[in-house]
């Protein structure tokens, strides 16, 4: 990512003195995007992650890859509201997809100059609100990334966004200066994008030469080396692929349960395979809970104070724990549902398979009992009696008589043993109502 930042030297290894501003946007981008061969290079190994970086190489199969990093020239991304009085002077692309196939794109900016904070703060809600109007080359921006990626589907925003100012020159002295006050007052405009103040600074942390505050969209880290705000970007990152993927998760909780409920089928075949696709589903939701969220919200990626700290307190602020937990139980429980669906299923066909055993012994029974008509007719042709002409045919209709005596009573029985075996099938009647189509896995959106 940008670099602008002098490290202060070995005693204070992670604090660092930043003349240019810096603002990192951080969308969540809906749909899937399977990551490529990292042609582009790993991401521990494309940005600069100083002494973190023996913590993240070991955790490489669970990082986001990078799939698009590109630098543009500053007048060529446009904002719907101008540059609201800021000098940009460098702007990078960064299009991120973790193993699951969760897209983020991380816009990389640096402003010369002076930033004022009404300025930033105008700034942060232009990217944030009005992210749909943003260009790239008087395109909007996705439209043009999806180009870049070649995707069959058109990329589209997610409901998360997050913003970390790493304030520079000026605005750094001010926010690490004496005056509280007016610390906190920045700190405000910044944090709330300029529509809310409050007393206090939102989740405030000083560490000495450098300190951290942050709300849900927006963080202020001031006084930290490139390498750690590259690693409080990163911590970032998943906080937010984590959050949209709760979000994606719990509606197709809502979608599945629906399913569950509304599906039909007028076969044991068919409701077997229902089963099978709603069992599917709910295991991708597991999945995406497991390697989607959890993979990304404890602090085993950096197990670093600093990195712990932020991320926790950026936890707390989006509410990832509880929704995690909630979700989590929503998926045990349609489990739940669908195993035992499964089961009244088998216990059904079980059921069906007995009536019909026990249909089917009866006309075994029956028809050992009226086997003896038969016997005695082939015995009567056999033998050598009066009554039987030796000039007439055994197909004469003068034994006519002897046919229906023998006969007719096997008709009868199979005709009634193929009705109570058809009725026996249907009585218990289909076990759902109305066919609707199972969410299973995610469409991919890429190429």
């Amino acid at each position: 990512m940008i670099s602008g930042t002098t490290s202060s030297g070995t005693a204070e290894l992670d604090s660092g003195t930043r003349q240019r501003t810096r603002a990192l946007v951080l969308f969540s981008l809906s749909g899937s995007l399977a990551p490529r061969e990292p042609s582009l290079g790993s991401l521990v190994d494309r940005f600069d992650f100083g002494r973190f970086a023996l913590h993240l190489k070991s955790s490489e199969a669970v990082l986001p890859v990078p799939v698009l990093v590109e630098d543009v020239a500053p007048g060529v991304l446009r904002l719907p509201h101008g540059d609201r009085g800021l000098a940009l002077v460098s702007a990078e692309f960064a299009v991120l997809a973790t193993p699951r196939g969760d897209i983020t794109l991380v816009l990389d900016c640096e402003f010369a100059g002076r930033t004022a904070p009404g300025a930033l703060a105008a700034w942060l809600a232009d990217t944030c609100f009005d992210r749909d109007l943003i260009t790239l080359g008087g395109r909007p921006l996705l439209d043009a990334l999806g180009q870049r990626l070649a995707l069959v589907e058109p990329l589209a925003f997610g409901q998360n966004v997050h913003q970390l100012v790493f304030p520079g020159g000026e605005l750094r002295e001010e926010l690490l200066g004496v005056d509280t006050a007016r610390q906190s007052v920045v700190l405000n405009e910044i944090v709330y994008r300029g529509r809310t103040a409050t007393s206090e600074a939102p989740n405030l942390k000083s560490h000495g030469t450098a300190l951290s505050a942050h709300g849900r969209g927006v963080s202020v880290h001031v006084g930290w080396a490139e390498h750690v705000e590259n690693g409080l970007a990163l911590v970032a990152i998943g906080m937010v692929s984590a959050l949209a993927v709760l979000q994606r998760t719990r509606l197709a909780a809502f979608a599945t349960m629906r399913a569950n409920e509304q599906a039909s089928a007028s076969s044991p075949y068919e409701i077997r395979s229902l089963i099978s696709q709603l069992s599917a589903g709910v295991n991708e939701l597991q999945l995406d809970l497991a390697f989607g969220v959890e993979a990304y919200v404890d602090s085993l990626l950096i197990p670093e104070m600093v990195m712990e700290a932020f991320q926790s307190s950026l936890r707390d602020a989006f509410g990832i724990r509880d929704s995690l937990d909630n979700s989590a139980r929503m998926v045990e429980r349609l489990t739940s549902v669908i195993s035992a669906r499964s089961a009244a299923l088998d216990a059904e066909l079980s059921e069906r398979d007995d009536r019909r055993d026990r249909t089917v012994s009866v006309l075994v029974a029956i028809a050992t009992l009226i086997a003896l008509p038969p016997t005695l007719l082939l015995a009567f042709f056999g033998v050598n009696a009066t009554t039987v002409n030796p000039h007439r045919s055994v197909f004469d209709a003068h034994y006519l008589p002897a046919y229906l005596l023998a006969w007719v009573p096997f008709l009868v029985l199979a005709a009634i043993g193929y009705v109570r075996i058809i009725r026996t099938g249907r009585r218990s009647g289909p076990l759902l109502t109305t066919p609707v189509p199972v969410p299973a896995q995610r469409p991919p959106s890429g190429s």
